[in-house]
């Protein structure tokens, strides 16, 4: 027991949690449990995942901002190679923090997790050549169910590291690159995703 920390409602957004484990190392290397439920029901955190991801993106990727409809989940997110920044948004009918956004670095070093309930669109930049991703889904999969939100919505006014470019009040990727010259990498799907202004479940 106690092999986790955990930090809640981060920036004031209920809900979000960042959870640093306990990592046991040596010269040999290291061990740390990624998942306990002992520990998570003891820091008030009582989920059951049914299912877990992982994915792997080269570096300018970006993916999101994602949401389910019909069968939303909450994810726990972590990065096991490479660097990404992960961001939630805040979509909860009648949250006081509704539209409002918060991102950290998970990376392969810091070995954070990110809780995210229910209810919030996620997306991530990936920071390094390559970056492996899993996150762990409290519902199965359900095709046609997600919706998205623009990444670079001036409303929510999420502050990427790294990139840049010139809003052209568009989600494309087009004249975006980070500040390495890597060109900003999103699929044909995230980069026709309308704002908040428009967001509808239905």
């Amino acid at each position: 027991m106690g092999q986790i920390t955990v930090e809640k409602n981060i920036a004031g957004i209920e809900g979000l949690c960042l959870i640093t484990p306990a990592v046991h190392g040596d010269s040999r290397g290291y061990f740390m449990e990624t998942y306990n439920e002992n520990d998570m029901k003891e820091a008030g955190i009582d989920v059951v995942f049914v299912q877990d991801n992982q994915s792997m993106s080269t570096k300018g990727v970006l993916r999101g901002l994602h949401f389910q409809k019909k069968f939303p989940q909450t994810k726990l997110v972590r990065a096991i190679k490479g660097s990404v920044f992960d961001v939630a948004v805040d979509l909860r009918e009648g949250s006081k923090t509704f539209g409002k956004w918060y991102g950290c670095i998970l990376s392969e070093e810091n070995k954070k997790q990110f809780l995210i309930p229910k209810g919030f669109a996620h997306g991530f930049l990936v920071l390094t050549d390559t970056a492996e991703f899993c996150y762990k889904c409290d519902d199965f999969y359900h095709a046609n169910d997600e919706g998205g939100l623009a990444w670079n919505d001036p409303d929510i006014g999420i502050e990427w590291p790294e990139i840049e470019g010139e809003y052209d009040g568009t989600p494309s990727a087009a004249g975006y690159s980070l500040k390495d010259g890597t060109k900003l990498n999103l699929s044909d799907k995230d980069q026709k995703w309308s704002g908040i202004k428009d967001y509808s479940v239905k």
